[in-house]
C-alpha cells in the first residue's frame, strides 16, 4: 500500500510558498530570496506525523466503535439486571401480601369457627337438664328414657351415649347381668356405685344416665371418646 510522506509533503508545500514569495518579491521590487537550505532546514524542523496506512486507520476506527458497542451492550445488561431485580422485588412483595392476605383470611375463619362452636355448646349447655328436673314416674318406656337421655347431654355426644346403651342394655334401665351384677342403663359394677348420682338410682332412669355421664366424661373425656374406647375392647 502506498505511503505519504508527510516530510515530503512539508517539503514541497514550502518550496513552492517560497516560489510564490520569490515571485511576488520580484514583481514588488524585493530581490532577497531564501535559499533552498533555508527551506529545508524549515521542513527538517517540523514536527514528523507517523506513517499511517489508510487501512489501519479503518481498523482504528472499527476498534472504537466495537468498544462504544461494548459499554453500550454492558449498559443495557445493567439496566436489565436492575429492571429484572425490582420486578422479583415487586412480585415477592406481592406475593408476601398475598399470603398474608390468606392467613388473615383463615385466621379469622378459625376464630368465627371457634367463637361459632362455643356459642352452640353454650346454648347446648343452657339446654341441657338435671336429673332432678325430671318427674319422678313408676315405669318408663324406651322412648321417654331415650327422650331425658338427650335432654341431658349435648346433641353430638348423645349418639355415642345412645351407641354404648344400645349394647349395655337395650335402654332397659332395669337390667340386671346375672352373673357379674351390672345393673342399669349403663351396666355400672356394682350398681350401687349409682347411688353417689341419687338414692333413686335402681328405679329412675334419670339418675342413672347422669351418673353414666358423669362416669364417661372423667374416665374417657366423654361419652363418645368411651364409645372409641368400647369399640376397640367390648367394654369400657
Amino acid at each position: 500500500m502506498s505511503r505519504i510522506s508527510v516530510r515530503g509533503f512539508a517539503v514541497a508545500s514550502a518550496t513552492a510558498v517560497t516560489t510564490v514569495g520569490a515571485i511576488a518579491g520580484v514583481a514588488s521590487g524585493n530581490a532577497a530570496q531564501p535559499s533552498d537550505d533555508n527551506f529545508e532546514a524549515t521542513a527538517a524542523d517540523t514536527t514528523l506525523l507517523a506513517d499511517i496506512p489508510a487501512g489501519e486507520q479503518a481498523q482504528v476506527q472499527v476498534s472504537s466503535l466495537s468498544e462504544q458497542a461494548d459499554v453500550q451492550a454492558a449498559a443495557a445488561d445493567a439496566a436489565a439486571k436492575k429492571s429484572a431485580e425490582e420486578s422479583a422485588r415487586l412480585r415477592a412483595a406481592k406475593d408476601a401480601e398475598a399470603k398474608k392476605e390468606a392467613a388473615d383470611k383463615a385466621a379469622a375463619e378459625a376464630k368465627a369457627e371457634k367463637e361459632r362452636k362455643e356459642a352452640e355448646e353454650r346454648a347446648n349447655r343452657s339446654s341441657i337438664r338435671s336429673a332432678t328436673s325430671f318427674a319422678a314416674q313408676g315405669s318408663y318406656s324406651i322412648a321417654e328414657v331415650q327422650s331425658m337421655a338427650r335432654q341431658m347431654m349435648s346433641a353430638d355426644q348423645f349418639s355415642c351415649f345412645s351407641n354404648i346403651v344400645d349394647h349395655e342394655s337395650g335402654w332397659n334401665y332395669r337390667a340386671t347381668n346375672p352373673s357379674s351384677g351390672a345393673y342399669g342403663l349403663v351396666q355400672a359394677l356394682p350398681g350401687y356405685k349409682m347411688a353417689s348420682a341419687g338414692a333413686d338410682w335402681q328405679t329412675n332412669p334419670a339418675t342413672q344416665i347422669k351418673w353414666g355421664l358423669n362416669y364417661m366424661d372423667s374416665r374417657y373425656g366423654s361419652p363418645c371418646g368411651a364409645w372409641s374406647f368400647w369399640q376397640a375392647n367390648h367394654w369400657y
